[in-house]
């Protein structure tokens, strides 16, 4: 495999918690600029926006550099797949259309050079918080997001935008709790029993850093963050590596 494989999440654009979301999503155009000459295809594991819902007509306002940055690494030949997060739920066809991406609204198995990736942004897998898992179906619900497309724009983006802000103050985002303690660990050595083959479990979501082996020849990846990381994976065929794009950022 002479080009590699790229794995990005949690850019959570359009959030108050960027000091400057615009000069994040600036940062996010010239990693794809960067990762493009050598990608064979590029994995934004979801919650890229902080908030995105496609009305019939209408999209979120914003994000023109990323969209425009993305279409154009589609447009030359790149494989862009884009999984929802759960902040980033409401998709229909805009994203394939105008930009050219694959979405992918469920967990994915796939082959890249011979080694197996579970692929997945990873809220609901293993985590039985109540709380969380209501609040997950209520956005997973077709009925209830068109009842949200009734209401106008005005409306709906601060209410979307608000919430976000709050849950995130209340702790959203936690430090690595342990390889005992963390429900993507847990979910991904469960799956493993029925699918030993598996070789990488790459999630993102939790916003934490982690390359962790669970058995002889698979491991748990966690992609961090673009809020305070500007981190990312790559895989050339042989191994994968987490690496940060803060340093490469400043050329």
């Amino acid at each position: 495999m002479s080009k590699k494989v790229y794995f990005l999440a949690d850019a959570h654009l359009g959030s108050k918690s960027h000091r400057d979301s615009l000069e994040t999503e600036r940062k996010l155009c010239r990693w794809l600029d960067f990762v493009k000459k050598d990608a064979d295809s590029i994995y934004l594991m979801g919650d890229i926006f902080d908030y995105w819902f496609e009305y019939r007509y209408v999209v979120p306002k914003g994000f023109t550099r990323l969209l425009g940055k993305i279409a154009e690494v589609t447009d030359s030949g790149v494989d862009v797949h884009f999984f929802i997060g759960n902040h980033d739920i409401w998709l229909t066809d805009y994203l394939t259309t105008e930009c050219g991406m694959i979405l992918h609204f469920e967990p994915l198995i796939v082959d890249i050079s011979g080694k197996k990736f579970f692929l997945a942004h990873g809220d609901g897998m293993g985590d039985d918080s109540r709380s969380f898992n209501f609040l997950r179906r209520v956005f997973h619900s077709k009925f209830l997001r068109k009842c949200f497309s009734a209401i106008h724009p005005r409306w709906t983006i601060p209410l979307a935008h608000a919430w976000s802000g709050s849950s995130r103050e209340k702790g959203g985002i936690i430090d690595y709790l342990g390889e005992d303690n963390e429900y993507l660990i847990r979910f991904s050595k469960e799956k493993l029993k029925n699918n030993p083959d598996i070789n990488y479990f790459i999630f993102g979501h939790r916003h934490i850093l982690l390359n962790l082996p669970i058995s002889e020849q698979s491991r748990v990846v966690i992609l961090g963050d673009w809020i305070t990381l500007f981190s990312y994976a790559e895989f050339d065929g042989e191994s994968l590596q987490l690496k940060i794009w803060e340093a490469k950022s400043k050329n």
